[in-house]
Parts: structure tokens; C-alpha cells; sequence
């Protein structure tokens, strides 16, 4: 199998349950399947909101705003897989994930090709057991979709539309006990490095 460049982003402005979920899917894909890893927190991060200025559509060039968005823009080119770990906030995914989402508009606007066929799938952490995570999953997901990539989640019996956890609100501690929640995650892993390695290295090709 080809090795598999693998981003995990978390959207939580903390350093707690979410980094450290995203952070032991990107150690599994390591240790199990050589994948290259990287990642990256919206933990103090500074991104703006999209203005709809239209800037990245009519000039092709980016986002207008130059900001926390940069390096992130770079490391998804550099990805054939992404993992997109949110905080569960008022039943759906945290701000600050939604707001990265919407700033990828500028790189598939500059390139419409950007992030067509890379594989995307998506970890929730609630404090609650059944608390919106299944919605923020869904949210990341049907973003995939938008964006021409193909999203995956780590099948059913156990694992359905993504990694699903509950952190009890203990944070690192709360999610590292949730046995099922790590199964979940590492099942998502597992299907997301195994559809990568399906992809042709021509997948931003119009006709791949």
C-alpha cells in the first residue's frame, strides 16, 4: 500500500478531549499503517469569518484574509486523507470548526480541484453519551461531499458515521476511558487509510 498523508484538525478552542481524540487517531494511523501524519489545532488560532466578498471567486487567488487559514490551506493540498475532530456544542459542531469550513470555499474557488477525491472522515466529542454528536459528524460529512471528496465512516456495528465519543466533561481523561468511543475511532482509521490507498495518485485530474 502507498503511503497515505494523513491531516487531523481539531475544531476545539481547548487543548482537552478533542486533541487529544484527533491526536490518537493520527498515533493508530502512524503505528499501523506507516501513514505520514500532521496536525493541527484551532486552539488559539485566529480565523475570521467568511465575508462572502466573492474576493476568491472572482480573483481565483485565495482567500482575501490572511490569517490562521494559511498553513491549514497548505496542508490539506499536501493531504490524500483528512480528519475533522469537533467538541459537540449545542447539539452540532463547535464554531470554530464551522468557521474553518467555510473559509475552504477560497481554495476550491482558486482551485476546483483542490480537495476532489481526498477521503474525509470525522470524529465528535459530546459531554453527554447521546449529546449531538451523530448531527456534528454529519455536518463534516455532507461538507466532504460539497467539496467532492469522499467521505467514510468506519462502518456498521460499532462505528457507523464516524468516531463517536463521550468525554463525561473529564476532558484527555474522559475520552482516553471510553473504550467504545476509541473503538469507534480506530475503526474510521482503519477505512479511511484503506480508501485512500484506492485512490489514483491523478485524483485533482477532471476526469480521474
Amino acid at each position: 500500500m502507498k503511503t497515505i498523508n494523513l491531516l487531523g484538525i481539531s475544531g476545539s478552542p481547548r487543548l482537552a478531549s478533542t486533541d487529544y481524540v484527533v491526536r490518537d487517531a493520527l498515533d493508530y494511523a502512524s503505528q499501523k499503517y506507516a501513514a505520514e501524519t500532521e496536525y493541527i489545532t484551532l486552539h488559539k488560532r485566529t480565523i475570521g469569518f467568511c465575508k462572502h466578498c466573492d474576493f476568491c471567486v472572482k480573483k481565483r487567488e485565495g482567500c482575501i484574509q490572511k490569517d490562521g487559514m494559511e498553513e491549514i490551506y497548505e496542508k490539506l493540498l499536501w493531504a490524500d486523507a483528512i480528519l475533522i475532530g469537533t467538541p459537540v456544542y449545542q447539539g452540532n459542531l463547535s464554531g470554530q470548526t464551522k468557521t474553518m469550513l467555510d473559509r475552504f470555499r477560497a481554495l476550491v474557488a482558486k482551485d476546483p480541484a483542490a480537495l476532489r477525491n481526498k477521503v474525509g472522515a470525522a470524529a465528535a466529542v459530546g459531554g453527554d453519551r447521546i449529546g449531538g454528536q451523530e448531527l456534528a459528524i454529519r455536518s463534516i460529512l455532507d461538507f466532504y461531499v460539497i467539496s467532492e471528496m469522499i467521505p467514510v465512516g468506519g462502518g456498521s456495528f460499532g462505528a457507523n458515521l464516524g468516531g463517536t465519543f463521550w468525554s463525561k466533561d473529564k476532558g484527555a481523561d474522559g475520552v482516553s476511558a471510553d473504550a467504545d468511543g476509541i473503538r469507534s475511532m480506530h475503526r474510521t482509521i482503519d477505512r479511511l487509510i484503506s480508501v485512500a490507498g484506492m485512490i489514483p495518485e491523478s485524483r485533482g485530474d477532471a476526469d480521474a
